[in-house]
């Protein structure tokens, strides 16, 4: 693993290059630690913080993309706050 990142709800985020997932799963589940969620994923290196109305234009666009039926995953690099 690269790194292991604690959320503020207690949760615990495990990251590693795509190459080693399997063997990073692997070894978690042979210590006993079953993922709630396990995929490789896109990750955003920089992101940048919108509030206010940027934040509750960027939702709503984010909402419009999602209910596209030919989108299966939306990426996006924003952290919104309120």
């Amino acid at each position: 693993a690269e790194d292991v990142v604690t959320g503020e709800d207690g949760s615990i985020e495990v990251l590693s290059a795509p190459s080693d997932f399997e063997a990073v799963k692997n070894a978690l589940e042979a210590a006993g630690l079953k993922p709630e969620i396990a995929e490789v994923t896109m990750r955003a290196e920089n992101t940048i913080a919108l509030a206010g109305e940027d934040a509750q234009r960027m939702q709503k666009l984010l909402d419009v993309i999602e209910d596209l039926d030919d989108v299966q995953d939306v990426y996006h690099n924003a952290e919104l706050e309120g």
